[in-house]
């Protein structure tokens, strides 16, 4: 039985790995030949829309008028989207697409089967993934506004650290990333192959200084200096990874959207500064927050938002 339960769970803390797109573009959606079923602050939604998002209600087995509950999903929706780029705290497409794949990868199918199933059902991969996006940022629209987000004001910092009597620890990484590319049209071949040359490469990777001479003696590896990562940044799908990796060693591979990717730990140390102090309670915040449906915050925030907004049902 496939689980299609709200994707609340890949938020993801702080800065993203690998950024390709600009983070705005998770939210462009494709056209539909539909009529409009309502319009919110000049933003149509069309019955297309309702269509696809009450499909996905039902693969979440809610009760009652899906249409009507898409409907107004749909409305809450624009008005989030609004916020999350007016805030500029979107999640980007990287983050949305590596969230697909672990949605995928938790229901035992390939990500281009569940988007398969996605589109027979009637919901779409791509009406699934703008869904998983809102699901995603909003809680950081959130925490922006009610103070978990952004720069912290250096009295609220000394408060917090007084609070607690000591001002937080937490490790500082320095990261390289090593991406073995798999072209899209040549997953279903390579992507076995490519994972076993990763596999091999990082047990003798020379190390951050040498790595780029050394992927230069493999075909279609490319390298990429992340510079300084707090651990409360780390993104979820390498958090766990990257802290059980030595400095000088490398993260077992995974597979990305780019093909197949691996870590290595150029750098790693303890500090304890302002900025360190910012990473920790930021990320103790959204993680108070995350299930953001049922924060008040949330629903004082959305309220707020549909009291000021122009929505016209057709």
């Amino acid at each position: 039985m496939f689980s299609f339960a709200k994707p609340a769970r890949y938020l993801a803390l702080g800065v993203a790995l690998a950024i390709s797109m600009p983070a705005a573009s998770v939210f462009t959606r494709p056209a539909y030949a539909a009529s409009v079923a309502a319009v919110v602050n000049g933003s149509a939604i069309t019955t297309g829309d309702v269509a696809k998002r009450a499909a996905l209600l039902r693969l979440q087995r809610t009760k009652g008028n899906v249409n009507k509950i898409a409907l107004d999903q749909l409305i809450d929706d624009v008005l989030k989207r609004g916020e999350i780029l007016r805030l500029g705290v979107s999640v980007s497409t990287d983050d949305v697409e590596m969230a697909f794949q672990r949605f995928a990868a938790g229901n035992n199918l390939p990500p281009q089967k569940m988007a398969q199933i996605l589109d027979q059902a009637g919901v779409t991969a791509a009406h699934f993934k703008s869904y998983m996006a809102v699901q995603m940022s909003w809680p950081r629209a959130v925490a922006a506004r009610y103070g978990a987000g952004g720069t912290k004001a250096t009295q609220e910092l000394v408060e917090r650290m007084t609070q607690r009597g000591e001002k937080p620890k937490t490790n500082e990484y320095v990261l390289q990333q090593v991406i073995f590319v798999v072209p899209q049209s040549k997953r279903g071949s390579l992507l076995g192959k490519r994972k076993s040359e990763a596999e091999a490469a990082r047990k003798k990777y020379p190390g951050c200084d040498q790595g780029k001479v050394f992927a230069a003696t493999m075909h279609d590896v490319s390298i990429r200096n992340l510079g300084r990562i707090l651990e409360p940044q780390l993104p979820e799908n390498w958090s766990k990874s990257v802290i059980n990796t030595k400095q000088g060693g490398t993260t077992p591979p995974q597979v990305t959207e780019k093909g197949v990717e691996f870590l290595a730990v150029c750098s790693l140390r303890v500090v304890s500064d302002d900025q360190a102090a910012e990473a920790v309670f930021q990320a103790e915040d959204l993680k108070n927050s995350a299930n953001a449906e049922e924060d008040p915050n949330s629903v004082a925030y959305l309220k707020e938002l549909r009291a000021k907004a122009q929505i016209i049902k057709k």
